[in-house]
């Protein structure tokens, strides 16, 4: 096959259809909008308008709550650490804190706070100092020999 034998499928493509041109085409003068009225004119969307019946969106139960106070924190997998020790931008033999963190360029800005999860494998031995860090992560870190401090009570899991 060469690339001037190529061709779409049969009845793949349709011409478009020409609205408004004359009697002959089953589409013309008022182009199958009808006579007056608001979307007989140009430029009118009317979504979700159900013709005065309770529309779909108010019909359907409100569900669920966005707390005004939640803490947003910044995540750092255990993977991640490891990855930045390894390229020796984290030195493991130093304590590493929030600060640390950010200016090694592992989380872009603190938020309320640094959270350390654990996705992926932490072989060196570290000390962390962080707002929170879940159970497996902490459990991890002291398994390579490390240790993870929690600061915040609020935080901890």
């Amino acid at each position: 096959m060469k690339l001037n034998e190529l061709r779409d499928n049969p009845g793949a493509t349709k011409p478009r259809k020409r609205v408004g041109r004359g009697p002959g085409s089953g589409m013309g003068k008022t182009a199958g909008r009808g006579i007056k009225g608001q979307k007989s004119r140009s430029g009118v969307a009317i979504n979700a308008y159900e013709g005065g019946q309770m529309p779909l969106y108010m019909r359907l139960p409100k569900r669920g709550f966005n707390k005004p106070n939640r803490k947003k924190f910044a995540v750092v997998n255990l993977g991640l650490l490891q990855k930045f020790i390894d390229a020796k931008k984290l030195d493991p033999k130093k304590e590493i804190t929030e600060d640390v963190l950010l200016e090694a360029g592992v989380i872009r800005r603190k938020l309320d706070g640094v959270r350390v999860l654990a996705k992926g494998e932490i072989t060196s031995k570290v000390k962390l100092s962080v707002t929170g860090a879940s159970k497996a992560a902490i459990e991890a870190v002291e398994k390579a020999g490390g240790s993870l401090a929690v600061n915040s009570a609020t935080a901890a899991e």
